[in-house]
């Protein structure tokens, strides 16, 4: 069974740019992750796992069951996702989803943020997307479109 599955590995900073597509409460959290008082970073770390470790459950699968969920991560200045500190930002509704998603964070990798040029760890907002190829699209999901489709050729 191949597995569908969308995320944004562009972490809160793509999250920022695409503010005119959350609802209020999540832009305002994105906004609270940049204000911990923790130094920004020049650059955002980048994901490096070719393949998403996020796994549908079967039976949420079978029933076509989807849902959205936000993980709150932090990165170490050595780009692994510390398992301890990951928690759920915002629920899918569905414990199942809800830990395929925490599961599915403790293999990634990333190239670290940077700061001035040094390695630095940082916490992030990381969105995964539980989509069925056969179900209805969800709110919001025109955003996603977006994102994933290329870009319109010139005429």
């Amino acid at each position: 069974m191949t597995t569908l599955i969308r995320q944004r590995a562009m972490l809160p900073f793509v999250a920022i740019l695409a503010m005119g597509g959350c609802d209020r409460d999540t832009s305002q959290k994105v906004a609270q992750a940049f204000q911990n008082g923790a130094p920004k970073p020049d650059e955002p770390p980048r994901m490096l796992n070719g393949e998403l470790p996020f796994h549908y459950p079967p039976a949420l699968y079978a029933r076509k069951v989807q849902g959205n969920v936000t993980l709150y991560l932090f990165v170490d200045r050595n780009g692994q996702s510390i398992p301890d500190s990951t928690r759920i930002e915002e629920s899918s509704g569905y414990a199942a989803l809800d830990s395929a998603a925490v599961k599915g964070s403790q293999e990634l990798h990333f190239v670290p943020a940077k700061l001035r040029g040094e390695a630095i760890g940082v916490s992030i907002l990381f969105p995964v997307y539980f989509r069925h190829p056969e179900a209805h699209a969800l709110p919001g999901d025109t955003i996603l479109n977006k994102l994933h489709s290329p870009a319109p050729a010139e005429r």
